[in-house]
């Protein structure tokens, strides 16, 4: 079992940011990303999280991995160990963890989709994948989509059972080059598209004129998509780092990993976009169907469809499964942690939780698609419960935890430790103290209004 005394570990400092990039690296950098950026601004939104990533992200990171190395344990029991078992603490530990637990079978969904669009790009005619009813329908099937779900699942599963080091270390290192490798080659063959220049423009130059609240607002809820603040995978995946790797120098790595990565699916996706559309940055508001009926028409009008749309969902596969693997994997740490089961019997039971509450959202759009909670079907409930309400306040928690209990003295003795540097601990520590729990509170407040139709994103 994974507990403190034998704790499993990374191998050291690259296992550990492979690991945690791969953990940022999913479907929110893929298709959020891209979209909330021309939504937003382009170049101006951009110019935004890049300054939030610095001091927002960066803060959040390094409290959470300091929280689990120090503690060595997994959300619930490092919340419980630093807090002196107070009862808020414990409840914002189980936030931390269920989180992950909620997230990763819906999520899972969504990979089985991926799955499906990869596997028609390497059988079925290109022009068929691009029409819009090949999403709709797909999606609508229920045996379909639950055959894909299931398929995504066990490759996860899979990886977890193989263990830290052996399973999510190696697959890790393997798919994370060829995901960036991938993610170049599609970006030179997107901007050299006729027409695409204009999208690499209204990217990379930002306009001030294009400047909103909603900007900054947009750019906050994304930090917790894009580098996996607030799921408990930062706090489990600390835990298993060894004492003598430098968690300042990790976390500027997962930053530029991250940012880079966001950075290298906006040109994928934007230049083309426009391309397709003739300048027209409207198409990229599409959301999920962005990704699934937008980017396939794209390819069916470009030269080399099918080997674009292989390249384009084998690398989505990669980040997709990256994430649902570190989200896995910090459930069965905090059930071995918790529960003192071994990762067999963790890996079983959260197999069986992804079956119950996965087939919820893959039958969603087919046979349970009358079947809603607060006028949503069960994926988007699932989405809104864990991204906009639970994560928020499970990072306003943390930042309670290390600002009046753990103390930040304590995580810079974690930082520093083995000599180590802590270049920015005035940023982290004016951050963690006041703007973190404001910027939090605002994300909480503003998405919750904009499900109740208070406010419009």
């Amino acid at each position: 079992m994974l507990g403190q005394d034998n704790r499993s570990s990374f191998s050291g400092k690259i296992g550990y940011v492979l690991a945690a990039a791969g953990a940022s690296v999913g479907l929110g950098n893929i298709w959020r990303f891209p979209y909330l950026c021309a939504k937003y601004g382009g170049g101006i939104f951009l110019v935004v999280y890049i300054l939030l990533a610095l001091t927002f992200g960066y803060t959040m990171i390094i409290a959470e991995t300091a929280i689990g190395r120090f503690t060595r344990k997994s959300p619930v029991g490092a919340f419980s160990k630093l807090g002196n078992d107070s009862m808020g603490m414990k409840i914002g530990g189980w936030i931390n963890a269920v989180i992950p637990i909620l997230i990763v079978p819906y999520y899972s969904v969504i990979g089985g989709w991926v799955c499906k669009y990869l596997y028609a790009y390497l059988t079925s005619p290109v022009k068929d994948i691009a029409d819009a009813s090949f999403f709709t329908g797909f999606i609508s099937d229920g045996t379909a989509s639950e055959f894909w779900f299931i398929v995504f699942m066990l490759m996860v599963l899979v990886v977890i059972f193989m263990g830290v080091e052996n399973g999510i270390e190696k697959v890790s290192r393997i798919m994370m080059p060829i995901l960036v490798v991938l993610a170049i080659i599609i970006s030179v063959y997107s901007v050299t598209r006729p027409g695409a220049l204009a999208g690499v423009k209204y990217m990379l130059v930002p306009d001030f004129q294009h400047f909103s609240w909603m900007t900054v607002v947009s750019a906050m809820g994304q930090m917790f998509y894009s580098l996996s603040i607030a799921m408990g995978i930062l706090i489990t995946f600390g835990s298993y780092i060894k004492k003598e790797v430098s968690i300042e120098a990790a976390t500027r790595q997962v930053e530029f990993f991250d940012t880079a990565i966001a950075i290298l699916a906006s040109l994928m996706i934007i230049p083309a976009v426009f391309a397709f559309s003739g300048g027209d940055p409207d198409t990229l508001h599409a959301g999920p169907s962005l990704m699934f009926i937008t980017m396939p028409q794209i390819f069916a009008s470009m030269g080399f469809g099918r080997i674009v749309g292989i390249l384009f969902f084998a690398l989505v596969l990669f980040a997709a499964l990256t994430s649902a693997i570190a989200l896995t994997e910090s459930a069965v740490s905090t059930f071995a942690d918790e529960f003192k089961w071994r990762r067999r019997k963790g890996t079983v039971i959260m197999a069986v939780i992804m079956v119950i509450l996965g087939s919820l959202s893959s039958l969603g759009n087919g046979p349970l698609e009358n079947v809603k909670i607060i006028g949503m079907q069960f994926l988007d409930f699932f989405d809104f419960l864990t991204n906009s309400v639970m994560m928020p306040i499970a990072a306003f928690a943390t930042c309670i935890l290390v600002v009046f209990y753990m103390t930040i003295d304590k995580v810079e003795e974690e930082v520093v430790y083995g000599n180590h540097l802590f270049k920015r601990k005035k940023v982290f520590s004016f951050m963690i103290k006041y703007l973190c729990p404001i910027f939090v509170v605002i994300i909480l407040i503003s998405s919750i209004a904009s499900v109740l139709g208070f406010i419009t994103f």
